[in-house]
């Protein structure tokens, strides 16, 4: 298995992969990171298309091929397992043979096509909730899954859609999804998202990001999601509710220390 019940996960990454000096300076840091934290269990995640953009104008990342390539490379010379989205079955594939972890975007969570397309990849699916679903309705999500016979199922809240532009975490979230037997995760960073509302791109409220990982965590969460980028005022998407580089390691100190105390 690639989730160890005695290491807090992190998923980690840009949101987009963009070029390769992000992604190595990203991989670095995180590099520093393992090393200084042997209790995490350290995922690099990035996206080789954003292709849930607001705007027709948004930037969509490197595409396919670019960013596999990307990924093959932090995986080569920073030794992470590595995880992207897949967004069509054709992706399946070339996906599968580069990366460890398949991600199911959250508004293609009750797509049954593509969730056993990745089931059959024999890769780890990771899933997130739909921002129109219940906490009660991921047994549904991670059923076609286990059906799918799927390695290993990981599943991730990321905020359900409150109101105009914002979204909501309810905490009671991870002990309902914890019930379907498999690692449930906090997306932090998109949990912050304002969709859409930064006039034809979504918007973000980083400084809740880390009271929000810290109260997953207290309230029975395995793993977080947290995207970061060395300069997020430049990054190509969701800047507003990434994590500066540099700002990173102190968060997860502050995150460790809950998860501790939980477990204790």
């Amino acid at each position: 298995m690639l989730f160890h019940p005695q290491k807090l996960l992190l998923i980690a990454g840009p949101c987009s992969l963009e070029n390769e000096r992000v992604c190595r300076a990203v991989a670095v840091t995180l590099g520093r990171i393992r090393r200084k934290f042997p209790e995490l269990n350290l995922v690099f995640k990035g996206s080789f298309d954003k292709a849930n953009r607001t705007s027709v104008k948004g930037a969509r990342g490197t595409g396919l091929e670019a960013g596999l390539e990307l990924l093959a490379m932090v995986k080569r010379d920073y030794g992470f397992p590595v995880l992207t989205d897949i967004h069509e079955r054709a992706q399946v594939p070339a996906v599968a043979s580069v990366c460890d972890v398949l991600q199911i975007p959250a508004f293609l969570s009750r797509q049954t096509d593509l969730l056993l397309a990745a089931a059959a990849s024999g890769r780890v699916v990771n899933v997130k909730k739909g921002q129109f679903l219940s906490p009660h309705e991921m047994t549904y999500v991670t059923g076609k899954l286990r059906e799918g016979r799927a390695k290993e199922i990981w599943q991730t809240e990321r905020g359900t859609t409150f109101g105009y532009g914002n979204l909501v975490v309810d905490m009671r979230s991870f002990p309902i999804m914890r019930e379907n037997g498999y690692p449930t995760i906090l997306d932090a960073t998109h949990s912050v998202q304002l969709p859409g509302a930064a006039g034809g791109k979504s918007g973000g409220q980083r400084e809740f990001v880390a009271p929000l990982a810290r109260a997953a965590l207290a309230a029975g969460a395995d793993g977080l999601f947290l995207e970061t980028h060395p300069n997020p005022a430049k990054a190509i998407s969701d800047g507003p509710n990434m994590i500066p580089l540099d700002e990173l390691p102190a968060l997860l100190a502050d995150c460790l220390a809950v998860w501790k105390a939980v477990r204790q």
